[in-house]
């Protein structure tokens, strides 16, 4: 059951005392995590980098779609720009779903995969009336003929902060951003009308259901939140952090 739309993963209900599971780490694991896991340690196609680690996570070497586990044994799992990849979907969220109470999935949205395409994702991915909707890029030919990524994932975000400002008040523009509890609504190649449209050309009513509407006010307290949320990363991220470092391969759970 869906829980919320955080405005980044940096912004989830997670109290101090939970186990924390993040599935695919990659470069960038989530300081909050425990346990990091990833399908591949030598093999970074679905990943920018090699696999690091901040000193107090462990690390596994597992596959998604079949967790070394017990039922519930995290209280969180974070997920963060994975399911897009993977082979089985279904089998992948019921696995998160199995082994934490809790969790955080973020993906690419629709936009997003026609701004920054990568071959390795197999899905497109939007939220709808509250579940996941998983479509499978070569089902529904999905096509785009240019990758802007240099310029969305790492020019903007390195020189603009209006860019960063706007990609935390609508993060929904350019990303899912799904927190869940006890299961996880999904559906997977849908084929009726319904989902279809979100395939076709949007009008405004349809736009209103991926992106919520909000009045002067609300944006402009949403902006403000969003430049305090990015100061207080920055800060968090040099003397709460602290210092990530390459995999140790001996320090597997």
């Amino acid at each position: 059951m869906k829980l919320s739309n955080p405005q980044s993963r940096f912004k989830l209900k997670i109290k101090k005392n939970e186990r924390v599971l993040e599935v695919g780490g990659g470069p960038n694991p989530h300081p909050r995590a425990n346990v990091v896991i990833d399908k591949f340690v030598d093999f970074d196609y679905h990943r920018k980098g090699d696999i690091n680690l901040y000193k107090h996570q462990q690390f596994a070497q597992a596959d998604g779609e079949s967790l070394p586990f017990e039922d519930n044994e995290f209280d969180y799992i974070i997920c963060n720009h994975v399911l897009e990849h993977v082979d089985n979907p279904a089998k992948f969220l019921d696995e998160q779903a199995r082994v934490a109470k809790r969790g955080y999935i973020e993906t690419p949205s629709l936009i997003g995969e026609h701004l920054h395409p990568k071959i390795s994702h197999r899905w497109v991915i939007l939220e709808i009336d509250k579940k996941l909707v998983l479509f499978d890029k070569e089902t529904i030919g999905f096509k785009t003929s240019s990758d802007f990524g240099p310029l969305f994932l790492e020019y903007l975000v390195k020189h603009s902060l209006a860019y960063k400002i706007l990609d935390r008040t609508y993060p929904q523009i350019r990303t899912v951003q799904y927190e869940w509890t006890g299961k996880i609504d999904y559906i997977i190649n849908p084929t009726e009308e319904y989902y279809m449209n979100y395939l076709k050309e949007w009008d405004e009513n349809l736009i209103k259901t991926i992106i919520p509407y909000k009045s002067r006010v609300s944006d402009f307290v949403g902006g403000i939140k969003a430049l305090y949320d990015i100061v207080e990363y920055r800060i968090k991220k040099k003397f709460i952090y602290g210092q990530k470092y390459p995999l140790d391969k001996s320090n597997f759970v």
